[in-house]
This record gives structure tokens, C-alpha cells and sequence, in this order.
């Protein structure tokens, strides 16, 4: 889970994973300010419940050592943004941010290690243990990033329908249509390796 609190350019601390800042910058919460309901209590709640995994779906993109910065970065934006949080859809939000936010951390030029795997095993996460063996890597790795980045929100993040068209930006039936076409393209792949 996220440890670092996260601050703004001129240094002034913004949030915690155990207490959102008090101050609204309306500008950043929408036009028509934020919705009453999103408040410090639901940002705590929304915390409590997802920071896990966000940091979760971090590691697996951006490696281990810039996880809890990029979860934190994520979390600010989900407070900052709350009004534009859906209710019932949280974690996609989530994930579709925290997708924006890896990789605006790419684009800074960091390298990201592809094939940095935890030394350390999550036994609550056997997703971490299978990308250990050295096909599923290598498979994978054959995949387009946009398949590959399906076929991940749907084991790992055990996204699918409406939560998964929503991470991608799309319709339900092109998610429903992306999942199969990624699905086949890897039974292709994984065929070929076999063979």
C-alpha cells in the first residue's frame, strides 16, 4: 500500500492514504465544485478499499521501486478529480488512472524494467508467481502492448464488460471484441512457443 504522502509543486502536503488535505481547490474539483458526497470520509473509505490495488497494478507495469510514488500520484489525482470519480466504478477509474499515470512516467524517459519481478512473493497474488516462469514472460512479451495490457486487466485485475471498457475508454461490446481478439492472438503465440 502507498507510504508516501504526496505533495504539490511548492512542497505543501496534499494527501495521506490515512487523511485527505481539508482544503478544495475548486478549479480541480469541477465547474460546479465537488460533489457533496465525495468528501474526506469517501476519500478515506476509496483509500482504504482500493490503494492496495492501484499499488498492486502499478508494480506489475512500473516495477517495485517506483510503485508507491506512482500509487500516491494516482491517489491525489482521484482526490483532486473527485467529482469526476463514478460512483460503483471506482477501481476502473482507478486503473484508467493509474494507466495515464505510468505512463506519463515512461514518456520522463525512466527506464522501466520489463522484466523486473519481485524477489519477494505476494501470497495473496499468484499473478506475481506465474510471470516468473520465463514463457509466460516470453509470450506476453510477443503480444502487442495493447493486447498484452488486456489480457493483464483481465487476469490480474480481474476486469471484464462494462469495468474493462470503461479502463479502456471504449463501448462494452469493443471491450468484449478486444478480450477475444487478445485472447486469440494469445493462444496463437502461446502454440508457437510450444511448438
Amino acid at each position: 500500500m502507498p507510504s508516501r504522502t504526496p505533495s504539490t509543486p511548492n512542497g505543501e502536503t496534499t494527501l495521506s492514504p490515512d487523511a485527505p488535505p481539508d482544503d478544495t481547490d475548486p478549479a480541480e474539483a469541477g465547474a460546479s465544485g465537488p460533489d457533496p458526497s465525495h468528501d474526506a470520509v469517501w476519500f478515506e473509505a476509496l483509500v482504504r478499499q482500493h490503494a492496495t490495488a492501484v499499488h498492486r497494478f502499478v508494480v506489475r507495469r512500473a516495477g517495485r521501486d517506483e510503485a508507491e510514488d506512482l500509487a500516491a500520484d494516482v491517489l491525489t489525482v482521484a482526490w483532486r478529480r473527485r467529482a469526476d470519480v463514478p460512483d460503483g466504478a471506482e477501481l476502473p477509474w482507478l486503473y484508467r488512472t493509474a494507466g495515464f499515470v505510468v505512463a506519463n512516467h515512461r514518456r520522463k524517459g525512466r527506464p522501466v524494467p520489463v522484466g523486473d519481478v519481485p524477489e519477494e512473493l505476494d501470497s495473496d497474488d499468484p499473478a506475481v508467481r506465474a510471470v516468473q516462469e520465463e514463457r509466460v514472460r516470453e509470450v506476453l512479451g510477443a503480444l502487442s502492448p495493447r493486447d498484452r495490457e488486456i489480457l493483464l486487466l483481465n487476469a490480474w485485475e480481474g476486469l471484464s464488460g462494462e469495468e474493462l471498457a470503461h479502463v479502456l475508454g471504449i463501448g462494452r461490446g469493443g471491450a468484449d471484441a478486444a478480450l477475444s481478439r487478445a485472447r486469440a492472438r494469445l493462444r496463437e503465440v502461446w502454440a508457437a512457443a510450444e511448438a
